[in-house]
């Protein structure tokens, strides 16, 4: 089997999510969620990272980049609870962008779409479905 699904106590942040799933936070995946104009954006990154809006701008090109609220965002993800969705955008039409911290990883955890669920599973696997572009735009 290609990945693992764990079910666990009720995480709500990704470095919540590590402790429980004793995972170190460089290899735990957390989603933020970003806007430009009406187009929105995933952003895949390290548990103990954070998104520079600067960076991402450069990378997509966009100077009105900013992050998107959960009201904005949480239609985008049927069957997802807010804030749970896997950092697999294509699967909901959004455009996903993978730090390239996190893809110096061999294995990489992640939210199953649930706060009580989470997904291990090789990087070159999620590589293969989730199709990310990996780029330079977190810090620690």
């Amino acid at each position: 089997k290609p990945y693992h699904v764990h079910a666990h106590p009720e995480a709500f942040t990704a470095q919540e999510l590590a402790a429980v799933e004793h995972v170190p936070g460089r290899e735990m995946v957390k989603v933020v969620m970003l806007r430009a104009g009406e187009q929105y954006y995933m952003a895949a990154l390290c548990a103990n990272c954070r998104v520079d809006l600067g960076k991402m701008a450069a990378v997509l090109g966009k100077t009105d980049i900013r992050l998107a609220t959960e009201r904005e965002f949480q239609e985008l993800f049927p069957g997802c609870e807010t804030g749970a969705m896997p950092p697999v955008g294509t699967i909901f039409d959004v455009p996903t962008y993978l730090d390239k911290k996190i893809a110096e990883n061999a294995e990489i955890t992640f939210q199953a779409g649930t706060h009580r669920e989470s997904i291990r599973m090789a990087l070159p696997d999620y590589l293969a479905v989730a199709t990310p572009h990996v780029a330079d735009f977190a810090i620690p």
